[in-house]
């Protein structure tokens, strides 16, 4: 090894070869020092990035997620609306003839084929005595709720001039859309109310009363909301305060719809 003193002189060291093992191992240990330390510097950047893309992906998550929940909403709502307009335009031109609604049912719907398709749900269930097989058929919304069509009076004294179509199972939202959407208002729609109810009995029991030229109901928490055409309290369509009221859903119930039709 050379070096230069103070004089100025070159000067030769002989190193022997444990000096040189030992300076070798120093410059390896700094060496590694070094990396380790860039690594750690490199892992904790690492870990803020995947920090950071976590806390977004969970941003755009919940985002998404909140999106999806409005679009399948509104899909529902669109298709409950084409299922309800098909249905009571085929149950009144399948009786105009018979001048009255009397022996419409579920069933009687079904089997005369004016139920749309993907209303209609079959199930099978076995047990008895020989272990039958026993078929029932049902109705079901796109909110997963049950269906029920059945005759109604259209004045004091009447039985089945007019029919319904009953909807429950729904959320607060979609009550409100449906209940204060324009479903007709003149003579030629056949409307004669439009309920919204904080359970399906409260609404059944308000149609039982709804009579045709009536003037509505303004309902509430725990009462039904019945909007008629021209009604002097509360006319078509329902107006948002009135459906947010009695679509609160009631104690072990859910907020229901129902259409009343001559």
């Amino acid at each position: 090894m050379k070096y230069t003193n103070q004089n100025g002189r070159s000067i030769l060291v002989k190193c022997d070869l444990e000096a040189q093992a030992f300076l070798s191992a120093v410059y390896k240990s700094n060496t590694q020092t070094k990396k380790r330390q860039a690594d750690k510097l490199q892992c904790g950047r690492s870990m803020v990035e995947m920090l950071g893309v976590l806390a977004i992906i969970g941003v755009l998550s919940v985002g998404g997620i909140a999106g999806y929940s409005k679009a399948m909403n509104k899909f529902k709502i669109n298709k409950t609306t084409d299922q309800v307009s098909v249905l009571v335009a085929n149950l009144r031109t399948m009786f105009a003839a018979q001048g009255n609604y009397s022996g419409l049912t579920v069933k009687t719907a079904i089997d005369f084929g004016v139920v749309p398709d993907d209303m209609i749900t079959t199930s099978t269930t076995t047990g008895g005595e020989g272990n039958e097989t026993t078929t029932s058929t049902t109705l079901k919304n796109a909110f997963g709720g049950d269906v029920e069509i059945a005759v109604s009076p259209v004045k004091n004294g009447d039985t089945d001039s007019a029919f319904y179509v009953a909807y429950d199972g729904l959320s607060q939202e979609a009550c409100v859309t449906l209940a204060t959407g324009d479903w007709g208002s003149g003579q030629a729609s056949g409307l004669i109310a439009m309920i919204a109810a904080p359970s399906l009995a409260t609404a059944k029991a308000a149609a039982a009363n709804a009579y045709a030229n009536g003037n509505g109901v303004a309902g509430s928490a725990t009462t039904a909301a019945v909007a008629q055409p021209g009604g002097s309290t509360l006319k078509t369509p329902m107006p948002v305060a009135n459906a947010v009221a009695s679509c609160t859903a009631a104690q072990n119930a859910t907020p229901a719809v129902l259409w009343k039709y001559y």
